[in-house]
């Protein structure tokens, strides 16, 4: 997903259907400064730079789509969580620029209710990527015991729009929400970055956890997957971002990914891997259960 200089990547109008999949087993200002890359496990999140200490976690809503929670255990320590996967963009918005291209309201301003997404110089496309890892990261949760709603059943499909993607987390109550994207950066940066939401005032209670829930999925996908931080996009990996409705109009802890450059040589084979891929879905998997888990701070 290109930048704010390039293109709007949001998604969602009410003209678009939506299939939800459920299954049960489971922006403002940006931070200053250019980009770090980095190969090491950057600093724990209390002491991630550029933000400073995390504000405690604020507590998680009680699960409204599993229908027996279940206690959660060692080998399921996601039991009773509801985790939402949105794969950004979609296989069908290339023929259907006249939906996609309806403005809708981000929360701040009008933007687009979808975009087609980049792709690789092989035409290897992002919505394709997104949601092969958006699926496998699926498999992952549920084995821990979450339950699991993904945005879109298929690459095929158009939308849904960014606003009805973001409805669907904050209507299931999400103990997490994360936004899974390759970007379309310059060729010749590499690396993931977390996109992290900006107070917008509907937003304002969970600005906090969705930081912590940025910190713990980039501290995960890092060693998991071997990909750099970004070089181009954000600060140590974290870029706060007040032009996208996933993070505007968020009332649960939501953050983008941004997995790597489809424009780079060098992502775009990691990303085009299916090998690779399972160790991206492994990564955000990892975070969230981080995120899930482990006590504020």
């Amino acid at each position: 997903m290109p930048g704010p200089d390039r293109r709007r990547a949001v998604a969602v109008t009410t003209g678009v259907g939506v299939v939800v999949i459920i299954t049960a087993a489971v922006v403002g200002s940006h931070l200053a400064g250019t980009g770090q890359s980095s190969t090491t496990t950057p600093a724990t999140r209390s002491a991630s730079p550029p933000i400073s200490t995390p504000p405690a976690r604020a507590g998680t809503a009680t699960d409204p789509v599993a229908s027996t929670p279940v206690p959660a255990t060692t080998s399921n320590p996601l039991a009773g969580r509801v985790v939402v996967l949105d794969p950004g963009h979609n296989g069908g918005n290339f023929t259907a620029t006249a939906t996609i291209d309806q403005p809708v309201w981000n929360g701040r301003e009008m933007e687009t209710c979808d975009t087609t997404g980049t792709e690789t110089d092989g035409g290897y496309t992002e919505s394709r990527f997104n949601f092969a890892v958006a699926t496998l990261a699926r498999g992952d949760l549920e084995a821990e015991g979450a339950t699991v709603i993904l945005t879109r059943p298929n690459d095929t499909g158009v939308g849904p729009c960014v606003t009805e993607r973001t409805a669907i987390g904050n209507q299931a109550h999400a103990d997490a929400v994360v936004s899974i994207h390759a970007d379309g950066g310059p060729s010749s940066g590499r690396g993931f970055a977390i996109l992290l939401p900006v107070n917008d005032g509907i937003n304002a209670a969970v600005i906090g956890p969705s930081t912590t829930l940025g910190i713990d999925l980039r501290n995960a996908f890092l060693p998991a997957t071997g990909m750099p931080i970004s070089d181009y996009d954000g600060t140590y990996g974290l870029q706060r971002r007040d032009d996208l409705a996933g993070v505007n109009l968020t009332t649960v802890p939501k953050v983008f990914i941004e997995c790597g450059n489809m424009r780079n040589a060098t992502d775009a084979a990691l990303l085009t891997d299916p090998a690779w891929q399972v160790r991206a879905a492994q990564g955000i998997a990892n975070g969230i259960t981080e995120f899930l888990t482990s006590p504020p701070g």
